[in-house]
């Protein structure tokens, strides 16, 4: 396994661990095994992927997924160019072929048939079936399929088969404890260890609020979103209204409640 210097842990992109994490990914890799990260919104999944990505000198290919996302876009296809029909590998083979990560971020959120293609990269054979080209890919050294999603938004509808899970090493994430949650805020807003402090308390207490009454609650990526506006010169009070309380809800009632906890907790900004 790779050892990196204090220097060049600095040169990576920013990542405070909460906990075995970054050894967990570490071994996965070293393992040739795939990776599930769960979490909720704004936790620091992807932030996790992208350290870790640089920390093993790899590649990353990242997919953002959605409801129409099918195999074909993670696979490729054919397309005319200059008069002419060529093949274009999608990202999950670019991966494969360059011994590259390749995040799945929400991959619930895709269309089923995109776990066919998953299976047999996710499993001993590491092997991609690429049909419109009738090729058998073996992945490249290094590669690494890693895929993410959130519990909160989990369903009937939206949900990863046992056959899918079961194919990877699980890792759960959450809102970091309050102590790395200042540490992270201060590191990626620059504002000050006081201005962190006051935002990590104003997480604190919308998600006690919050915990029942929202699908999603505020995340750390809020709380550093509502720092950074306050450090180009906008008052704490509106830099978080706007970040944050606005961000999570449209509804009257729920937005008015919020924004009393937003007062007891900042004051006048």
């Amino acid at each position: 396994m790779e050892m990196h210097s204090a220097r060049q842990l600095q040169e990576l992109p920013y990542y405070e661990a909460q906990g075995e994490e970054c050894r967990l990914f570490e071994h996965a890799h070293t393992s040739r095994l795939p990776l599930l990260i769960k979490g909720p919104t704004g936790c620091g999944k992807t932030r996790l992927v992208e350290h870790m990505a640089a920390r093993l000198g790899r590649p990353l290919i990242t997919v953002s997924c959605h409801d129409d996302l099918s195999a074909a876009d993670l696979v490729g296809r054919h397309l005319i160019q200059g008069g002419d029909t060529r093949w274009f590998d999608g990202p999950l083979t670019r991966a494969v072929r360059e011994g590259a990560i390749c995040y799945l971020d929400e991959v619930v959120e895709a269309r089923k048939d995109t776990t066919v293609v998953l299976h047999p990269l996710a499993d001993d054979r590491r092997m991609l079936a690429v049909e419109r080209t009738g090729e058998l890919l073996q992945a490249a050294p290094g590669f690494m399929l890693v895929i993410s999603y959130n519990p909160g938004y989990q369903n009937l509808l939206k949900g990863l088969k046992p056959s899918t899970r079961q194919r990877f090493v699980a890792l759960g994430l959450d809102y970091p404890a309050p102590a790395i949650e200042r540490a992270i805020v201060a590191a990626e807003s620059g504002c000050t260890e006081a201005v962190a402090a006051q935002l990590v308390s104003l997480a604190q207490a919308l998600r006690r609020l919050t915990a029942q009454d929202l699908e999603e609650t505020v995340s750390t990526r809020l709380l550093v979103m509502a720092a950074r506006l306050h450090r180009a010169g906008l008052a704490l009070l509106p830099a978080c209204r706007a970040a944050i309380i606005d961000a999570l809800t449209d509804e009257a009632d729920t937005s008015a409640a919020l924004h009393e906890v937003l007062r007891a907790v900042i004051g006048d900004g």
